[in-house]
């Protein structure tokens, strides 16, 4: 068993990661610090809640610290964490640059530590289900990928002070996912084609990225709105043979919010209205159209790929070369915010 401290006590800590953690019997959650007393979350009984960091430096059964502040504080945290002896799994943005990235990974691997990113969407059902229907060679060549993941949200880009911001940028807050996804089942790209952009104009909120990935003969596009109404299919896949369309994305945010938690019959498990369509014509030119059961995501799968890295010595879920080539792809596409086309 793995004992854990949590540096920060928001959302991301209470709904994303502890729901998952506290139901694995490799984990006891025993610390989570915050800068200050008090939170808006419910406390978890038998678990220290700490303002004094050094709580947690100095504790010699704390194994695993896991970063949940804000992202422009990870890499400090991190770096702290690993100085002090602790395996680290850290939120999203991992780092500021990818060069941060770097120095920290080689911190770890100069103290024998596990460090990583918790890029728990790698385990979205929708995500899964494609993997498995491209698996499974029913659409012949791959053509093109497209993942989107749209809002309407106008409010946000609307109401927010009218200076850009790299706090509020939609590629670094949404992009951190797709581009993850990508990165995880496809490697790295040949080339990539940049569309990022302030749809309210110069200076307004990064709201709107279209990035594509080439990979030789196949394209995969990844695609995201603040400003679609009627969001389009989480996912599209084209091959020679057929077609796959999933149009409805993993459900375990949706039952999280709702204080559905892990354990519950049917947690984040779509209904067959949510299954998505493959059409296609086989070996004998038959024409097929049916439906795909859906996988079940989980995005505790992060915590027990850790749980196996750090007592068991297996190969990271996330590799420290893909943290470091999408904090790269992110911070190109921001460069990029005049909303100019480039290709890298």
């Amino acid at each position: 068993m793995l004992t854990v401290a949590y540096i920060g006590n928001g959302k991301s800590t209470n709904r994303y990661h502890l729901p998952y953690v506290l139901v694995n019997p490799h984990f006891t959650v025993k610390t989570i610090y915050s800068r200050t007393a008090g939170s808006a979350w419910d406390p978890i009984p038998g678990v220290a809640y700490v303002t004094d960091i050094e709580q947690v430096w100095s504790d010699t059964e704390i194994d695993l610290v896991v970063v949940c502040t804000s992202s422009d504080s990870h890499a400090e945290f991190a770096k702290a964490a690993l100085t002090a002896g602790k395996n680290v799994l850290v939120e999203k943005l991992f780092a500021e640059s990818a060069e941060e990235a770097r120095e920290l990974f080689a911190l770890a691997a100069e103290r024998g530590l596990f460090l990583q990113c918790y890029q728990n969407r790698r385990f979205d059902s929708d995500v899964l289900t494609v993997q498995k229907v491209i698996a499974s060679g029913v659409l012949g060549d791959l053509l093109e990928v497209e993942s989107h993941y749209d809002y309407y949200r106008p409010e946000v880009p609307t109401t927010l002070v009218p200076t850009f911001s790299t706090n509020h940028a939609f590629l670094l807050g949404h992009g951190t996912h797709t581009v993850d996804q990508v990165l995880s089942i496809f490697g790295a790209p040949k080339s990539i084609h940049y569309d990022v952009r302030q749809l309210l104009g110069v200076g307004r909120l990064n709201d709107y990225f279209d990035l594509d990935f080439s990979y030789g003969t196949l394209k995969v596009s990844i695609k995201s709105s603040y400003f679609r109404v009627k969001p389009r299919p989480s996912f599209v896949v084209y091959g020679t043979k057929g077609m796959f369309v999933k149009e409805s994305m993993d459900r375990q945010e949706e039952h999280l919010k709702l204080f559905y938690l892990p354990g519950n019959p049917g947690f984040g498990i779509d209904l067959p209205e949510h299954y998505g369509t493959l059409t296609y014509y086989d070996e004998a030119g038959t024409y097929h159209e049916e439906k795909v059961v859906s996988e079940v995501g989980d995005y505790g799968a992060i915590y027990e790929g850790a749980f196996q890295s750090i007592v068991h010595g297996a190969t990271k879920i996330v590799r420290d070369e893909d943290t470091i080539m999408q904090l790269d792809i992110l911070a190109t596409g921001i460069r990029q915010i005049t909303g100019e086309n480039i290709t890298r």
